[in-house]
């Protein structure tokens, strides 16, 4: 099996989990976490300096999930990564689980940032970034930002201060599938042009097919050997990737599929039932 391959059938054993997750809680973000499953399979299975057994190693790799409300799909990639049970997905949302709408650090082993409000994670992740190069450590440091959150001016003040300290070992991705809470993105606030955005905040800026395994491995390849500045990957990607009654809908941004909804769902996404 090529690697290809193999990230691959692991993106595909992470939407099976997070359609599970969100209909056995009963609530959750479908939308947003399946559209960003190749980003995160990628760098979990393929790009970054991780150990299951140590998560609080200090020369690891660091992931800020800026989008917390997509948890589910970090979720997922953690525990087929080793860092806590496949059976503990089934407890998402439930009282006392580690595993809570949103991610915390001080509860959930392998979460290095608790996220939730929107707008925030970049400038945790400037902040890590700045922290390694103190530290005079080689880790990389990668956020994952929705491209609703890009609305928030937060956002870019971190990307200004990330140019202006020169931060080449933090790496920024978009998951953008067009689709924000309330509706299409271009209608509720554009923020477009996007790549022309963060090229005149001083980042490189890539542009790919966000569900294009090849296309991201590459991708993150090209942003890891970039030194000097901060790198952006703008992933073109589709809300609620994989099940059809939820590609490119807002009415899924937030809503937990039914009993029957997710047997469909599980069918189209496919798998080996595991």
């Amino acid at each position: 099996m090529t690697r290809i391959s193999e990230l691959t059938v692991r993106a595909q054993r992470i939407r099976r989990h997070i359609l599970r997750m969100i209909a056995g809680a009963g609530s959750g973000h479908p939308g947003g976490s399946l559209s960003s499953v190749e980003l995160v399979a990628a760098l979990y299975f393929a790009v970054m300096r991780l150990d299951p057994e140590r998560p609080g190693w200090p020369d690891r790799d660091r992931f800020v999930l800026s989008k917390g409300h997509a948890a589910p799909v970090l979720y997922a990639a953690l525990a087929e990564r080793g860092f806590f049970p496949v059976e503990e997905l089934a407890s998402l949302r439930r009282f006392g689980s580690r595993l809570q709408g949103h991610p915390d650090m001080t509860k959930t082993p392998g979460v290095d940032a608790s996220t939730g409000s929107l707008g925030q994670g970049l400038s945790i992740a400037v902040g890590m970034a700045l922290a390694a190069r103190l530290d005079g450590s080689s880790r990389k440091v990668y956020c994952l930002l929705g491209d609703g959150e890009l609305q928030e001016g937060q956002i870019w003040e971190a990307a200004m201060a990330a140019a202006h300290y020169g931060l080449g070992n933090l790496i920024a991705c978009v998951d953008y599938n067009g689709v924000q809470l309330d509706g299409p993105l271009a209608q509720i606030m554009s923020i477009q042009p996007l790549a022309a955005k963060w090229q005149a905040f001083g980042w490189r800026a890539q542009e790919i097919d966000g569900h294009d395994m090849a296309a991201v491995l590459a991708a993150l390849e090209e942003a890891r050997t970039t030194h000097g500045s901060p790198s952006v990957i703008i992933a073109r990607t589709v809300k609620g990737k994989g099940v059809s009654f939820m590609e490119g809908s807002h009415k899924w941004h937030g809503a937990a599929p039914d009993r029957a909804q997710l047997a469909q769902a599980l069918a189209e996404v496919g798998g080996d039932g595991e």
